[in-house]
């Protein structure tokens, strides 16, 4: 499988001339070098480099790049990321290798060039990095699947074609939205316990979900489907996912087809992506899977990816109420889980949205589905932690309990990815706060 190097990028010695990079907290070291979209002011938006707590307007910068990197550099004077995207793995790994030279402590050359097109990132506001032209969601984590399927189907949890296929559905990227942007309780179609009829009323069991979002890069060809050992020339980078879902409206509208209105209210992603050069050193071994399960079928079977399929990346999950807010508590951990325990590769989710001929274009968006791990800790939804409502979360700092979200709570997603040996990074924050039913 070919897949972005480990190289001089990645050495955890480096340091950068911008100092906020060098802090043992970092989100944005030197070895990370996430891209974003941002306006300042009244300016144009553009794309963007994380360093540190600084964005680097990239395109400004182009005069102090060549050959292929130049024409990355000029792809980042659009307003969203999709042409620089579509050039592919060179030209990613080029850019990058150039930025990490020009932003090196070491070198002296160009650094006032490059600091008159740094912004603080406090100071900008950061927009949706991708025009994104379709958004498919997974189901890749075989503890969600199992925890899900117990309250929907307490007789039949793990419904018989999840270990032979990637589950998924086809949601609605015009409902996709950056993060800091607020989501509003919708209205559906719900069924009382006590009743044999629905209603039309605003939902009462909002969710979030902990997922990862990656991005496609470099477009695959119609009828031709990608093999899971190519599978990653096609991935530009992933950003934090919070799939909002409404679970009433999705316990009585899911069968026969699966989620609708329930799942296309909202989707809230991060502003920014982390590419799959910066995330090389975190591939790991893919999640074992247990005595008798199944082997993959052999479009879905590839040894490398066994080998280095999954990526180590930690991703935690905080609520803040709007009690807590007011109080200025600070908001409290809900679970953190790791997308390598997640029962389907990337790799695999690609190849099979691509088995039946259908092409991936520039842009399109493919969600993990709920990270979850076996512990308790690790739950990736309300609808888990709580059994669905039946065991309601305490909120110690301020005396409440939920059992879903309530109008005010603010949900926001981290990461970070560790590994012994080069340094860690992070992926920025996925935030969103949960408003009344319009009128």
């Amino acid at each position: 499988m070919k897949a972005a190097p480990v190289d001089a990028t990645h050495d955890w010695t480096l340091r950068s001339w911008v100092d906020t990079a060098n802090r043992a907290d970092a989100e944005f070291p030197i070895q990370n070098l996430p891209f974003t979209v941002f306006k300042n002011g009244g300016e144009q938006a553009r794309c963007g480099v994380g360093i540190g707590d600084q964005v680097l307007d990239v395109a400004a910068c182009t005069p102090l790049f060549d050959g292929v990197a130049a024409d990355a550099a000029r792809a980042c004077a659009a307003p969203y990321l999709n042409s620089f995207m579509a050039l592919g793995t060179d030209a990613a790994l080029a850019l990058r290798a150039r930025l990490s030279q020009l932003l090196d402590a070491r070198r002296q050359e160009h650094r006032e060039a490059l600091a008159r097109h740094l912004f603080p990132i406090a100071d900008v506001q950061l927009l949706l990095p991708v025009r994104i032209g379709g958004f498919t969601d997974f189901f890749a984590s075989i503890h969600h699947a199992t925890n899900a399927g117990s309250l929907f189907r307490p007789d039949n949890p793990l419904l018989p074609n999840y270990k032979h296929v990637p589950i998924a559905y086809n949601g609605r990227a015009s409902s996709v939205r950056v993060s800091g942007d607020v989501v509003r309780r919708p209205h559906g179609q719900i069924r009382p316990a006590a009743s044999s009829a629905p209603v039309y009323e605003p939902a009462r069991k909002i969710d979030h979900e902990v997922e990862l979002g990656l991005y496609v890069g470099l477009p695959s060809q119609r009828h031709l489907p990608v093999r899971v050992a190519e599978a990653w020339d096609h991935v530009f980078g992933f950003s934090l996912l919070n799939d909002w879902s409404a679970r009433d409206i999705q316990a009585w509208e899911y069968q026969p087809l699966g989620p609708f209105l329930a799942k296309s209210f909202a989707t809230t992603v991060s502003p920014w992506v982390v590419t799959a050069q910066a995330l090389a050193p975190f591939r790991t071994v893919a999640a074992v899977r247990p005595s008798g399960d199944p082997a993959p079928l052999p479009y879905l079977d590839e040894p490398s990816d066994v080998q280095r399929g999954a990526v180590s990346i930690a991703v935690t999950a905080r609520l803040r109420t709007a009690a807590m807010a007011a109080r200025q508590v600070a908001a409290m951990t809900l679970s953190t889980s790791d997308a390598a325990t997640l029962y389907w590769t990337f790799a695999q989710m690609v190849a099979h949205h691509t088995s039946n001929g259908s092409a991936l274009d520039t842009g399109d968006l493919l969600g993990s589905g709920t990270i979850s791990g076996a512990a308790e800790g690790a739950l990736g939804s309300l609808l888990e932690i709580t059994r669905g409502g039946a065991r309601p979360l305490d909120v110690p700092q301020t005396g409440e309990r939920r059992q879903f979200l309530e109008d005010g709570d603010e949900v926001t997603l981290t990461a970070r990815c560790e590994r012994e040996g080069f340094a860690p990074i992070g992926f920025g924050s996925c935030s969103a706060r949960l408003l009344p039913a319009a009128a």
